[in-house]
C-alpha cells in the first residue's frame, strides 16, 4: 500500500456490477508523467469532499490490481479508502499551458504502432494520449438495450447497495440510450471508429435532454455540435485511449476513447 498522487484526467460513464455496485474507471497521471488507471471506484458513494473532478490532484492509497494484468492498473486499498483532493490545475487563459505540460509529454499518432505496443506482453501499453490526424465524423447510434440488465438491478436492490449514510435512497445511474463514437485517421491514413466512454459526454446528453424537455433528437444534435463542430473542428483535439481488459490481447484494436483533451490551438513555440 502506498499513497499515490494522481492528476485525474479521465472518468468513464458509470457501469453497474453485481459484485462491486456502480463503478467508475478513473485514469490520470502520476507526478512523473506516467499514466495510471484506478479501478474499481464507487464514485457516487463517496462523500462530497472525495468526489474529485478532472484536473484535480488527489492522494489515495493504491495497490496493484492483481486481477488485471495491465501494468497501469491499480485499485484503492479498499472501497473505504479515503480520497484526498489536494490541488487543481485550472485552465490558465485559453491555452491550458500547465495541463499541456503533463498531458502531452508522450503523444501517439500512429494506431498500428500503439496497438503493437499493447500486444507486446513485455510492454502491454493500455493507456495512451493519442493525436488523430483528421476527424472524419462523430457518430451517434441508438443502443439496442436502453436499460440496464434487470437481473443486475434487482440483485443490487436486494443488497441495499444504494443506501447512503443518511439512509436516503440513491438511484442507480441512468443507462445512456445512445453510443457516441469518433471516426478518424492516424498519421499513416489508417481509419478507425472508436466509442467514447467519457462521463462528460453522458452528462452533456442528459443536460441537453432536460433543456429540450425530453426531445432526444435535439439533445443528440447538441452533443454532436459540441464534439464535432467545437472540439473536432475548432480545438486542438486529443484522445485519452484505454484498452478493455477482456479484449486487450484478442481484439484487433482493443482501444476505446475514455476521454478527450481539447484546448484551443496555440503556436508550438508557446507550449513550454
Amino acid at each position: 500500500m502506498a499513497v499515490t498522487k494522481v492528476l485525474i484526467t479521465v472518468k468513464t460513464y458509470p457501469a453497474i456490477s453485481t459484485k462491486y455496485d456502480e463503478l467508475v474507471c478513473t485514469a490520470g497521471f502520476r507526478e512523473d508523467g506516467t499514466m495510471i488507471r484506478i479501478y474499481p471506484v464507487q464514485f457516487r458513494k463517496k462523500s462530497f469532499g472525495e468526489q474529485y473532478a478532472k484536473y484535480q490532484w488527489v492522494e489515495i492509497d493504491l495497490v496493484k490490481n492483481t486481477s488485471d494484468f495491465r501494468p497501469e492498473s491499480f485499485r484503492p486499498h479498499s472501497h473505504d479508502t479515503e480520497i484526498k483532493i489536494i490541488g487543481e490545475i485550472k485552465p490558465d487563459g485559453e491555452a491550458w499551458h500547465e495541463r499541456r505540460k503533463i498531458v502531452l509529454k508522450k503523444v501517439y499518432n500512429n494506431l498500428t504502432e500503439l496497438i503493437a505496443e499493447a500486444k507486446d506482453k513485455d510492454v502491454c501499453t493500455s493507456l495512451a494520449v493519442f493525436k488523430p490526424t483528421k476527424i472524419i465524423d462523430f457518430i451517434i447510434e441508438e443502443e439496442k438495450e436502453k436499460e440496464w440488465d434487470q437481473k443486475k438491478i434487482e440483485h443490487l436492490k436486494q443488497m441495499n447497495i444504494f443506501e447512503s449514510a443518511t439512509t436516503a435512497k440513491q438511484e442507480v445511474v441512468k443507462k445512456l440510450p445512445y453510443k457516441f463514437s469518433y471516426t478518424f485517421v492516424d498519421n499513416e491514413g489508417r481509419e478507425a471508429t472508436l466509442m467514447n466512454e467519457d462521463w462528460e459526454i453522458g452528462e452533456l446528453y442528459w443536460n441537453c435532454l432536460r433543456r429540450h424537455e425530453g426531445n432526444q433528437a435535439k439533445a443528440c444534435a447538441d452533443v454532436r455540435k459540441k464534439y464535432m463542430d467545437d472540439f473536432a473542428l475548432t480545438k486542438d483535439l486529443y484522445f485519452y485511449l484505454g484498452t478493455g481488459q477482456r479484449f486487450h490481447f484478442v481484439g484487433p484494436n482493443p482501444f476505446m476513447i475514455i476521454g478527450t483533451f481539447h484546448p484551443k490551438h496555440i503556436s508550438q513555440t508557446k507550449l513550454f
